[in-house]
């Protein structure tokens, strides 16, 4: 096992519309395609954010995870997180999305976001052990080498606005079916190995 930060830019482009893809689910709508292009369009361009895997022992992808940078550049948050299917391997990986988000978390300044108490016990296995009360019920975990005690001392992840994405789809054809196909043949060109 072990974690690859994927910096070649076809296989962040595969490896993002997949992690959406799984993210989201079939039912989404737009959400998934809207990440796709806000994550590209603003993140990236701002270098701001990550493409990670967890790999198996063959370097097959088993988990994926979007980890954006925080406004003054102190630490880091997984926005997305995805385990992939493992049918490849009768054995597999057990619980590959918390095993990245230890991984993580023992390398970096990691913050989660948990919105339920599901969630929250799910990164508590993965060696989150700090929390904090957020806005409207999230619980807001901090990896032990992240450096905020308090609520006020956290610094805002970076994002985009998500609901000007999807504006911009429906004033600007061309950029929609640009982002379309790139999503589509990100998801075609998924690498079996990183």
């Amino acid at each position: 096992m072990r974690v690859v930060h994927i910096k070649n830019p076809r296989q962040r482009e595969a490896c993002l519309a997949r992690l959406c893809a799984e993210a989201y689910g079939q039912e989404a709508g737009l959400r998934p395609l809207a990440t796709f292009a806000g994550t590209l369009g603003v993140l990236v361009k701002q270098e701001a954010a990550r493409v990670l895997a967890l790999v198996d022992d063959q370097s097959r992808p088993v988990a994926l995870a979007l980890l954006v940078l925080d406004e003054v550049g102190s630490s880091m948050t997984v926005m997305l997180l995805a385990e992939l299917d493992q049918d490849q391997e009768p054995a597999g990986v057990a619980r590959p999305a918390e095993r990245l988000v230890a991984e993580l978390a023992l390398k970096a300044p990691l913050r989660v976001d948990a919105r339920d108490a599901e969630q929250e016990a799910r990164f508590r296995d993965a060696g989150i052990t700090r929390w904090l009360d957020g806005k409207a019920g999230m619980r807001i975990g901090l990896g032990p080498k992240h450096p905020a005690t308090s609520l006020e001392d956290l610094p805002r992840a970076l994002t985009f606005d998500e609901a000007a994405v999807i504006q911009s789809f429906k004033r600007d054809r061309k950029q929609f079916d640009d982002y379309k196909a790139r999503f589509i043949r990100g998801l075609e060109t998924f690498p079996a190995t990183l």
